[in-house]
């Protein structure tokens, strides 16, 4: 072969990644500067509706519009990308041929990516949490920092970030603490054990709280009150259920009704 030959597919090789990669970088910048647009929207929108805070509707609405926005965006140029490369094109197109078979694969291979894309949106549209809000998602409680396509963040009281699938708080049981009047009542739970006075615990632990205490359970290995306490925010929730939580027990020791620390 000679020299003019092989200068010709090299030629054509290297605009194909020149052009792959111009659409690359191209898709980057755009997807950014829309970003950046959408981001100084909503913050002329706050400052002109809500004296400079945006609601927490609107700030989780718009997040993940600028995320699915990006997403697509970058979709498109890394497909514009690929389409310079001919080989890829003709893979594309014998997978295209067969596309029930290609389609059957790709959505088992991502039913679980799928489903916490759709389960995001739905999160989007219908906000049973949003950002800023004091949720139970199954065991785990605190306060959602950011819900993006496929994942919500959750901040433990603790400082401790929790990452959670948009499927779990979608079609699972949420308990959402910031929802209505933004306040929660304590409820704090003390073990007794099977032999002890559990009336007798239910008057002193009432007379040292001031609040409401019952016999929530009963098993073999004891009994388990229920003390119930002030309304407050979620924010302080934690905090003043360990407060109470260590008043109960001081009680109860002081009244010989649990056995003190050794």
């Amino acid at each position: 072969m000679s020299a003019p030959d092989l200068v010709t597919p090299i030629a054509a090789s290297t605009e194909q990644w020149v052009n792959a990669a111009g659409a690359i970088v191209i898709a980057l910048v755009v997807a950014f500067l829309l970003d950046r647009a959408l981001s100084r929207r909503g913050m002329q929108l706050a400052e002109a509706v809500t004296r400079g805070e945006l609601s927490p509707e609107t700030d989780t609405r718009l997040r993940f519009i600028r995320r699915l926005v990006y997403a697509v965006i970058i979709a498109l140029g890394v497909a514009v990308a690929l389409s310079n490369f001919g080989s890829i094109s003709r893979l594309a197109g014998s997978l295209l041929a067969s596309g029930a078979i290609a389609a059957a694969v790709l959505g088992f291979a991502a039913r679980q990516t799928l489903a916490n894309f759709v389960a995001g949106i739905m999160l989007a549209i219908t906000q049973p949490l949003r950002v800023g809000d004091w949720v139970f998602v199954e065991d785990q409680y605190g306060v959602v920092d950011d819900i993006r396509l496929t994942y919500t963040f959750l901040r433990t009281p603790g400082g401790q970030q929790v990452v959670i699938p948009n499927e779990k708080p979608a079609s699972g049981i949420l308990r959402n603490d910031t929802l209505g009047d933004g306040v929660v009542g304590l409820d704090v739970g003390i073990w007794l054990p099977a032999s002890a006075d559990a009336g007798r615990a239910v008057v002193v632990l009432t007379e040292a709280t001031g609040q409401s205490v019952t016999v929530a359970e009963v098993t073999v290995e004891g009994v388990r009150l229920a003390v119930g306490g002030e309304r407050c925010p979620p924010p302080e929730r934690a905090a003043r259920e360990a407060a109470l939580r260590l008043q109960c027990l001081g009680r109860l020791r002081e009244a010989g009704l649990l056995a003190s620390p050794e």
